[in-house]
């Protein structure tokens, strides 16, 4: 069905033509269906979560997101075997022990390598993602997770170490690109009254990930000696398993639409994703986007941090994005063990008691998945972050007086706990959430870059010079993190909107008076800028947007 020529009247009773476009109920007011008119949205709300689109957002999240947690942690538990391997390596080439101090260098680079590498991912993102799609980038990215997973799990058998560097490079990469697309695959395939909930998928699979990366390592599953490579060759399956099924499943609707010009394809993927052949509303929302944005070409990360009507809305994902990696999370795990230590926990049964950690992140991820579209994005993320510094401040106390009495160290468990659920319930996914929800077609995949930059550049630099901070402030380190959470927490009080149910226009009018400007001033300039002269039907086009937004239309 071709709707580029017609704007489609508003589904209500009594709608009549207006100009030139015929209603699409016929004229008519049966007041004793009223009541049920009320109940509409309801009924709706249920039938969003369609069967292809739960299965794109598991089967996506499984092969990215997944992956990404699992990464984080996999390597904690061998990395006493995997240091005597680097030191039987280097002995048998060199023919002399490795120092202590290479052996450090050695197993900070491996750690750290991760991050550099997704970063170098995140920048391939703009390279590769306008040319392949969404679903696509996401297909061609399982070649990185699975060349990657064979480097490291036969780097033992080969005796080569830098096989396993080069590994942890390469599932980096993976994770840069995974952590960009998938957020934006899932907020364009997803009606926007489910859009909170179905980004969160991202998040709950990260902590499943971590879960399942501390589970593989205990002694009795894969974490021997000899069995420490096979914990690298698991992560084969989560990429096989998205390399299969992902296929079977449609390209972004929007995309399709946006920046193939391929209204069937679009309208065909709103019709599997949503699971219902009428999609009329839908496309005509897709299309009073496209129209606006007709003569807009995909936008550079240097023309969207130059642009006016955006700056609050970078600004924000730059601050989010921050705190995300900088609000302390790594320095409980440094902790962790310690604690679990000094409660009298024995040093057999910690790994077994870590596994609380990553079923805390589980809980939590799925309970704000389950309120985000009702409570909304503000209250979860600054609650998530006002939380955080209430814990950080207690176990700073508990911690410098854990001496003092039996029970302390029991509550600085607890605080461990809190801190941990309260991250995972707002600021552990939201900020990917925000960066779709912020930015037009043109601009996501630049914005996404954005946000990915800073939040492996905030990654390496935490990994780099935390052990500095521990070393100098010892517990008092947890008063840093509560500031930066202090600080995050304000500034989203003080600027960010709430997104719960809006549209992109909507919530850039929400914006507006941050950056004093409004979206038909930002196509104006963007179009003078590029040498192109709007006619009338773009100005047209441009002023119908901000009378959508006021009617609620798009």
């Amino acid at each position: 069905m071709d709707y580029s020529g017609q704007r489609l009247a508003p589904l209500t009773f009594g709608a009549r033509e207006e100009q030139g476009s015929m209603s699409l109920i016929p004229d008519r007011e049966p007041p004793e269906c009223e009541h049920l008119m009320k109940r509409i949205p309801s009924v709706r709300k249920s039938k969003d979560w369609s069967r292809s689109l739960i299965v794109a957002s598991l089967v996506g999240a499984f092969g990215s997101s997944f992956l990404y947690g699992y990464n984080l942690s996999v390597v904690n538990a061998p990395s006493n075997y995997i240091k005597t391997f680097y030191t039987e390596t280097w002995e048998k080439r060199l023919g002399y022990s490795i120092n202590e101090a290479t052996l450090k260098l050695l197993w900070s680079v491996t750690v750290s390598i991760f991050a550099i590498g997704g970063l170098v991912g995140t920048i391939m993102v703009t390279l590769i993602g306008k040319a392949l799609g969404r679903k696509s980038t996401l297909l061609v990215n399982n070649a990185f997770a699975i060349l990657a997973a064979l480097l490291m799990a036969c780097s033992q058998q080969a005796e080569a170490f830098e096989m396993l560097i080069l590994g942890r490079f390469i599932m980096g990469v993976d994770g840069g690109i995974s952590l960009s697309v998938l957020p934006m695959y899932l907020s364009e395939i997803s009606p926007k009254e489910i859009r909170g909930s179905l980004g969160q998928i991202t998040a709950i699979f990260i902590c499943i990930g971590v879960f399942t990366g501390q589970f593989l390592g205990l002694p009795e599953i894969l974490g021997q000696e000899s069995q420490w490579p096979y914990l690298f060759a698991v992560i084969v399956i989560p990429a096989f398993v998205q390399l299969v099924s992902l296929p079977f499943l449609p390209e972004s609707p929007r995309y399709l639409l946006f920046e193939k010009n391929d209204q069937d394809g679009a309208e065909k993927a709103f019709q599997t994703f949503l699971g219902k052949m009428d999609v009329s509303q839908e496309m005509e929302e897709a299309l009073e986007e496209s129209r606006v944005q007709r003569n807009i070409r995909l936008v550079s990360v240097w023309e969207l941090l130059t642009r006016r009507s955006v700056r609050w809305q970078i600004i924000t994902v730059i601050i989010t994005m921050a705190c995300y990696q900088l609000c302390g999370l790594n320095a409980i795990w440094f902790y962790t063990n310690n604690i679990f230590s000094t409660a009298g926990i024995s040093t057999e049964k910690i790994p077994y008691i870590t596994l609380s950690t990553g079923g805390t992140e589980i809980l939590a991820a799925i309970f704000s998945g389950l309120v985000i579209d009702r409570l909304g994005r503000r209250p979860l993320l600054i609650g998530g972050f006002g939380l955080m510094v209430f814990f950080f401040g207690i176990l700073t106390v508990t911690l410098t007086l854990q001496n003092k009495a039996p029970w302390l160290p029991y509550l600085s468990i607890v605080c461990i706990l809190g801190i941990i659920a309260s991250f995972c319930s707002g600021p552990g996914g939201i900020p990917f959430i925000l960066t779709g929800e912020f930015f037009q077609q043109a601009q996501r995949p630049a914005a996404f870059m954005i946000a990915g930059t800073v939040n492996w550049l905030s990654n390496f630099a935490v990994g780099l010079l935390f052990p500095y901070i521990v070393e100098g402030l010892d517990t008092y380190c947890f008063l840093v993190f509560a500031t930066v959470c202090l600080i995050g927490g304000t500034y989203f009080y003080i600027v960010l909107p709430e997104t719960k149910n809006k549209t992109y226009a909507e919530i850039t009018q929400k914006f507006a008076k941050w950056n004093k400007d409004s979206p038909p001033e930002e196509k104006i300039e963007q179009a003078e800028a590029d040498g192109q002269t709007i006619g009338k039907s773009e100005l047209e086009s441009s002023s119908t947007l901000n009378n959508s937004v006021k009617n609620k239309i798009i």
